[in-house]
């Protein structure tokens, strides 16, 4: 594949973040996962994450679309808990934080 061609495709993250297993569940959408994380994580974003201490990484998807991205995180916004909890189980079974792949609490 052209060089050129390859700088210019973009990766969109549609991600969640927890305080704890089974916690406060975050959604967001990014291109820059992350830097995204590591925002959330030193508290550099006011809001939600920050009031509720919601900084590990548990679970994302990628896609190329930012559309598609957008619409994902807003269905995964409309699940009920119960679904986002078995698709962070499904393919994150041990609630490791996936920046560190160590263990959450």
């Amino acid at each position: 594949m052209n060089l050129h061609l390859m700088s210019a495709i973009k990766i969109y993250y549609v991600y969640i973040l927890a305080n704890k297993r089974n916690g406060t569940l975050y959604i967001g959408v990014t291109n820059d996962l992350e830097r995204r994380v590591y925002e959330h994580q030193q508290s550099l974003v006011e809001g939600f994450t920050k009031k509720y201490n919601i900084h590990y990484l548990v679970h994302h998807e990628t896609t190329s679309d930012i559309h598609v991205a957008l619409q994902r995180e807003k269905e995964l916004k409309r699940w009920n808990r119960t679904w986002k909890l078995e698709l962070i189980e499904k393919e994150n079974p041990d609630w490791k934080d996936l920046i560190t792949d160590l263990p959450i609490a």
